[in-house]
């Protein structure tokens, strides 16, 4: 009887833990629209003789965040963008946004932001947003290796890591963040300790 009330409470706990597992996926409707648009620039990036970027984890944690940030703010322009293309934006929480991502000022004060407003994030419009205004410069600029794109509504925003330890976009030790590992392993655990209670 004891038994099956522990295998009761050990079923919930293993499908948490699979969950919370899960919950780091990122989960994104816009991943199309987002794929394409890597497309394009790698596309864009090899006319210019130059490597193509790659995904970067951290960048994309990092453009999740501002894309969240940007994304109940109109569309001023209706042509595209909202912002100035090539503008830097400012944010009072920049700090906290970057924590969210166990990242610091250290390892990511290289990259750069482009964030871009685009009605219905037409894909035409979007590249373009990119390749055809001041934001093409750092799309030109070789020291730039890697890439995290992100959209909410009609944002979307490209964070650009660079090949530097400044732009490297490394995560913060510091940060105590558990890891996908960990939780896996935690996983294994509570999966092993209920076949052994159960048989």
């Amino acid at each position: 009887m004891a038994c099956l009330r522990l295998r009761t409470l050990l079923l919930p706990l293993l499908l948490l833990s699979i969950l919370s597992i899960n919950h780091t996926a990122k989960c994104d409707d816009h991943a199309d629209e987002e794929e394409t648009l890597l497309q394009g620039i790698n596309s864009y990036r090899a006319t210019l003789s130059l490597t193509a970027l790659t995904k970067n984890e951290n960048a994309e944690c990092f453009a999740e965040q501002l894309a969240d940030h940007f994304k109940n703010q109109p569309c001023t322009n209706t042509t595209g963008s909202n912002t100035v293309p090539g503008t830097e934006p400012h944010f009072s929480n920049y700090t906290n946004l970057l924590a969210k991502c166990n990242l610091n000022l250290t390892t990511t004060q290289d990259g750069q932001i482009l964030p871009a407003c685009v009605p219905n994030l037409v894909p035409n419009l979007v590249l373009s947003n990119f390749t055809q205004s001041q934001y093409s410069k750092y799309l030109n600029d070789t020291k730039f290796t890697g890439v995290g794109i992100s959209s909410e509504n009609n944002w979307i925003v490209l964070v650009l890591t660079a090949n530097t330890t400044g732009g490297s976009f490394v995560n913060d030790k510091s940060a105590g963040s558990v890891s996908t590992v960990g939780l896996i392993y935690h996983c294994l655990f509570l999966v092993i300790a209920f076949f052994l209670l159960a048989s």
